[in-house]
């Protein structure tokens, strides 16, 4: 590539960025936000108006990404769901759908059921053409191979080749991230970690995890597990115990921890029907609302673990801000908050501020679509004008 097609490149993906937050903003405000000079910012949005990626308002003062250019997938993979969101190319939602999963039908079937409901979407006639499609999944993904790691939620997903399947299904770039990592990018796009540089999302859900920015860039570390934290361990007296495939932490800080201990300490000792039913904390949540005190027992344990846990990776990170998101966060919110505050601020006297994510269950979805769009965009890009 010559010197000025990698200026185009660099350039472009810093404004498209800043245009997909800002939505209409001038030539002169765009230079401004971004510290350049506006000649040259009106140069560099020539040539992404000329590959159809933004466009000029009627009145032709603001600029904002161009929704007709395509569309997008983001694609919300959990232990129990799969969340389908098809946007335009400025990342509103046009359509979206919910479905459930067996987790112990294995990657093959589920593989099939992704592709489907993906196709579906794209093929609306009312839709333009897929441009790009991301998805979250609750594993590591290696970064050198690109292959789901290990999902231990998901029975038999083990080094399987997701993004292969999609990008040879649809012909399209795929980006495959951790759901974590992927909700943490949904929450540096639109969420409370807009202005952070340094933070750590935690997602509490079936099981636990957790994204890591640092200086404005998501961290997945040498085999792109960095922020499992379903393998962090609280007890040393313990050290050498088998937690099985779910380790110390998710076995305790998590919907399926809350669940087993709920059924411990409430006297629901019942087998249930699927991994799904087991897995579920409803029970302790509603409870907990109706005043039985075996329920705020439940919960006050397993908060406090969370919290301890927190501290630590705050020790490690020292991170602006703590996000907390995950059908966890919904069920008891403020008692979690302020349990947290009381036994983490014990330990960390200088804890940052912990919130919850503003997105709630939508920042992984929101992680993928932008993820999918960035993947758009350095694809428009790589390729020369004409």
């Amino acid at each position: 590539m010559t010197d000025t097609h990698n200026a185009v490149m660099a350039g472009g993906l810093t404004l498209l960025r800043y245009l997909s937050q800002e939505r209409h903003v001038t030539a002169e405000d765009l230079a401004a936000g971004l510290g350049g000079k506006t000649a040259d910012v009106k140069r560099l949005l020539g040539e992404l108006e000329a590959r159809r990626l933004v466009r000029l308002d009627k009145a032709r003062k603001a600029w904002s990404l161009n929704p007709d250019f395509g569309c997008l997938i983001g694609i919300d993979m959990g232990a129990s769901h799969l969340h389908f969101a098809l946007t335009d190319f400025a990342g509103e939602v046009l359509e979206e759908a919910d479905q459930k999963i067996r987790p112990e039908d294995g990657p093959e079937r589920l593989i099939g059921q992704i592709k489907r409901q993906s196709r579906r979407l794209a093929e609306t006639p009312a839709h333009h053409r897929l441009r790009g499609l991301a998805i979250g999944v609750p594993s590591p993904v290696n970064p050198r191979t690109g292959l789901v790691s290990f999902a231990n939620n998901l029975p038999g997903w083990t080094n399987v080749d997701l993004k292969g399947e999609l990008e040879r299904e649809f012909r399209i770039p795929v980006v495959l991230e951790n759901d974590a990592n992927m909700a943490a990018v949904g929450e540096h796009w639109r969420g409370v970690a807009q202005a952070a540089e340094h933070f750590i999302f935690i997602a509490l859900g079936t099981g636990v995890g957790s994204g890591i920015f640092v200086n404005g860039k998501l961290y997945r570390g040498r085999t792109g597990a960095a922020g499992e934290l379903y393998r962090l361990h609280l007890e040393w007296p313990r050290w050498d115990e088998d937690f099985g495939e779910n380790g110390y932490f998710e076995s305790h800080a998590s919907g399926q921890g809350i669940a087993a201990l709920g059924r411990r300490l409430m006297g629901r000792n019942g087998v249930a029907k699927n991994l799904a039913e087991e897995r579920d904390a409803y029970f302790v949540f509603e409870a907990f609302r109706g005043g039985q005190p075996q329920a705020r027992q439940t919960l006050e344990t397993i908060f406090t673990i969370l919290a301890v846990g927190i501290a630590n990776v705050v020790a490690v990170l020292d991170p602006d801000l703590v996000v907390l998101g995950g059908g966890v966060t919904k069920g008891a919110p403020e008692f979690m908050l302020a349990t947290i505050e009381k036994v983490a601020r014990k330990i960390q006297p200088q804890l940052p501020p912990v919130r919850l994510s503003v997105l709630e269950d939508k920042a992984q979805t929101f992680g993928a679509v932008f993820s999918a769009m960035n993947a758009a965009w350095q694809s428009a890009l790589a390729r020369r004008r004409g």
